[in-house]
C-alpha cells in the first residue's frame, strides 16, 4: 500500500562542485539538516491538506498526528539519509465494542481509510498530494539549505587553515 517516491536532482553543478571540497561528515550532516528543511515543507502541506478533512467536532485530529522521523534503519543499512512523513499511532482500528478514544491528541487509525478509500468510499487523499504538488519547492529548500551548509563548513574550514 505505501509508496516509494525517488527521484534525481540534475544540473546542479555548482553544488556538486562544492560537494567535492567538503569532507564526509560535513556532507552529511548538512544533508541532513537540508533534507529534514525540505520535509518540513511536505509534513505542513499535508497538515494543511488534513485540516480540511478533520471533523472538528470531535477531539481527533490527524494533522496534529502529522509527524517527521529521522529513518534510521534507511540509514544504517545504506548509509542514505532519510526522513518518513506520517501520521503517528499507526492503523490500528477499534474493533466492534471497544470504545473509541475522541479527546485531543487521540489516534486517528481512520486516516488511512480516507488517504486510500474503501470499496464503498471514494479516496481523498491529503499525503500524497502533500508530496507531489510541492516536489519542486521541496528540492529547491533542499539545494538552497545545503549549499547554506556547504557554505558555512568551506569557511569554517578556510578560517581554520588560516589561524593554523
Amino acid at each position: 500500500m505505501a509508496e516509494t517516491v525517488e527521484f534525481s536532482l540534475i544540473g546542479l553543478d555548482s553544488l556538486l562542485g562544492k560537494l567535492d571540497a567538503v569532507s564526509y561528515d560535513v556532507k552529511r550532516k548538512g544533508g541532513r539538516t537540508a533534507l529534514r528543511k525540505a520535509a518540513q515543507v511536505v509534513v505542513q502541506k499535508a497538515k494543511e491538506g488534513a485540516e480540511r478533512i478533520d471533523d472538528k467536532e470531535t477531539g481527533r485530529s490527524i494533522s496534529d498526528n502529522i509527524a517527521l522521523r529521522w529513518n534510521g534503519r534507511l540509514f544504517k543499512r545504506t548509509g542514505d539519509l532519510g526522513f518518513r512523513v506520517g501520521v503517528l499511532h499507526g492503523a490500528v482500528l477499534a474493533k466492534k465494542g471497544e470504545t473509541v478514544d475522541l479527546s485531543i491528541n487521540a489516534p486517528t487509525p481512520h486516516w488511512r481509510l480516507i488517504e486510500f478509500g474503501t470499496e464503498k468510499m471514494a479516496a481523498a487523499p491529503f499525503m500524497r498530494p502533500a508530496l507531489a504538488n510541492s516536489i519542486s519547492e521541496v528540492t529547491n529548500t533542499f539545494v538552497t539549505e545545503y549549499e547554506k551548509a556547504i557554505d558555512r563548513a568551506i569557511r569554517r574550514a578556510a578560517k581554520k587553515a588560516a589561524s593554523s
